[in-house]
C-alpha cells in the first residue's frame, strides 16, 4: 500500500491501518509489532511510527509499556456510565474484580459549591469520603463524595469498609433513593489524580458528577469522579414514549 496516496499525515494513515488490523485482526492483550518493525515494512521513519502510536495509546486501543512493548489495550473492561450506580456490581458483571481503597474519610464544612448543590448552607457539616476505585488491580476512577452529617449522624470509617455506600444509605439509615442525576463531561487529569491512576498529568479524563435525592427530594449524596478516559465508554438509551 503506498502510504502517501492520501493527503493525510503519514502518521494518521499508520493509525487507520494499525486501528483496522486491532479491532479485526489482534486480540487484547496482543503484543503490536516494535518501532522498528513497523518503521520498516511500512517505509516510515521511527518518529512517525512513534507519533502513530502514541495517537493510538490516547485512542485507548493500545497500552504502551516501558521495557515491553506496545499491546492491544483491553477494552472489555469499559464501563456503561448509564449503569454506574454500582461500580463495584458493574466490574463484577463484566467479570472483572473490583477493589476500592478508602484514601479519606474527614468531616468537614461544606463551601458554596457544595452547599449549593446539596441544598445546604455554607459552612454545614458534610462527611467527606475519598475512594481509588479499581478492577483487577488497575486504577480506574477516583470518587469525591460529600454526605449531610445531619442524616448520617452515626455513619463511621468501619460502615463504609464493610459494605457499599448505597446499601448504608438505604437499609443503615432508612433514606429511600428516588432518583441519581449523572452529568459526565471531557477533562484532562490534573496532578493529584494523575498520581493515583497511574497515567500522565494532562492525560484525558472524564469527570462525573452525580447528585443523589430522596423520595422526599433531598440530595444524599453528591459525588465528583475522575475516571481514566482510556478505560471508560458510555452509551445513552433514547426510548420514545408511546404518544
Amino acid at each position: 500500500m503506498a502510504m502517501g496516496a492520501r493527503r493525510q499525515p503519514l502518521y494518521d494513515q499508520l493509525v487507520d491501518i494499525l486501528t483496522e488490523k486491532i479491532e479485526h485482526e489482534f486480540q487484547a492483550g496482543d503484543l503490536l509489532p516494535s518501532e522498528r518493525e513497523l518503521s520498516d515494512r511500512y517505509g516510515l521513519s521511527r518518529t512517525t511510527v512513534r507519533l502513530a502510536l502514541q495517537e493510538l495509546e490516547r485512542l485507548g486501543l493500545v497500552v504502551r509499556q516501558h521495557g515491553r512493548g506496545t499491546f492491544v489495550a483491553d477494552r472489555s473492561a469499559q464501563t456503561n456510565l448509564t449503569q454506574a450506580y454500582s461500580f463495584s456490581e458493574q466490574m463484577r458483571s463484566l467479570g472483572r474484580v473490583p477493589e476500592t481503597t478508602i484514601l479519606e474519610f474527614s468531616e468537614i464544612e461544606a463551601d458554596k459549591n457544595q452547599a449549593e448543590r446539596m441544598g445546604l448552607r455554607i459552612g454545614d457539616r458534610i462527611f467527606k469520603l475519598k475512594r481509588l476505585r479499581s478492577a483487577d488491580g488497575m486504577p480506574m476512577m477516583v470518587e469525591r463524595t460529600y454526605l449531610p452529617v445531619r442524616k448520617f449522624l452515626t455513619l463511621k470509617r468501619p460502615m463504609i469498609e464493610q459494605k457499599s455506600l448505597y446499601d448504608i444509605i438505604e437499609h443503615d439509615f432508612r433514606e429511600e433513593i428516588r432518583v441519581a442525576e449523572e452529568e459526565f463531561f471531557a477533562s484532562i487529569a490534573r496532578p493529584a489524580d494523575a498520581h493515583l491512576l497511574g497515567i500522565a498529568e494532562g492525560a484525558p479524563v472524564l469527570d462525573l458528577v452525580r447528585v443523589t435525592y430522596t423520595m422526599s427530594n433531598e440530595v444524599v449524596e453528591y459525588t465528583l469522579s475522575v475516571a481514566r478516559a482510556d478505560k471508560f465508554k458510555y452509551k445513552v438509551l433514547h426510548q420514545r414514549n408511546a404518544s
